[in-house]
């Protein structure tokens, strides 16, 4: 999010010094971003870096987890080349499979286990532990289309449009089963979910025109 906030800043100011030191620092934050972060091996973000020791218990693997939302939001920071988006893509529908969860738009896989976290996380894809968001995944929807997936997208977009429909409300989040969570009135599942139908309009206008 600190490189999109970087890109949009050299974009608006007119100052040339300016300029060139929010690109520097973009530049910088996505090469450092992918030093230390991407796993190249398991074509995957490391979750997180804990420079004082990890506060995670013995024998856990944190790595194991695929974070769905910051993978979405790295893609907009134009972190990833098209064939890694279509690596992420493949996994995140595979996460859906093995998870049993609604939408690419699930938080992560797999969960925390159970009690790791303590409130309403504690449990296994409840919440953020792995509950699906509509707010994560609209933007992963855009992303697709933004990249050129745009049949993949279409395709991925299906249970987010689908349970608006037959829930006729914007929940903030969906648990196992499509149940519906939180917020009847989310503004933020509202809004991924217009700006990605916005785009799909116009990709049809631009390559399939009447």
């Amino acid at each position: 999010m600190m490189i999109i906030a970087l890109d949009y800043l050299e974009k608006v100011v007119p100052d040339p010094y300016k300029k060139a030191k929010w690109a520097q620092m973009s530049d910088e934050f996505s090469t450092n971003t992918r030093r230390y972060l991407w796993d190249v091996e398991n074509a995957k973000f490391i979750p997180h870096i804990y420079p004082s020791g990890s506060p995670i218990p013995t024998g856990f693997d944190e790595n194991q987890i695929f974070y769905h939302g910051g993978t979405a939001v790295a893609i907009e920071a134009a972190l990833l080349t098209n064939d890694e988006i279509k690596d992420v893509l493949d996994q995140m529908v595979l996460n859906v499979q093995l998870s049993g969860m609604p939408s690419i738009g699930m938080t992560m896989y797999p969960a925390y286990p159970k009690n790791f976290f303590k409130g309403s996380m504690k449990t296994p894809y409840v919440h953020q532990n792995g509950g699906d968001w509509t707010w994560f995944g609209g933007r992963m929807i855009q992303q697709l289309i933004d990249n050129g997936f745009v049949e993949e997208a279409y395709q991925q977009v299906q249970p987010m449009l689908k349970r608006v429909v037959k829930n006729k409300n914007f929940f903030e989040w969906y648990a196992m089963g499509g149940v519906p969570r939180g917020s009847e009135n989310f503004k933020g599942s509202a809004g991924v979910l217009a700006k990605s139908i916005e785009m799909f309009k116009a990709w049809s206008k631009e390559n399939h025109p009447i």
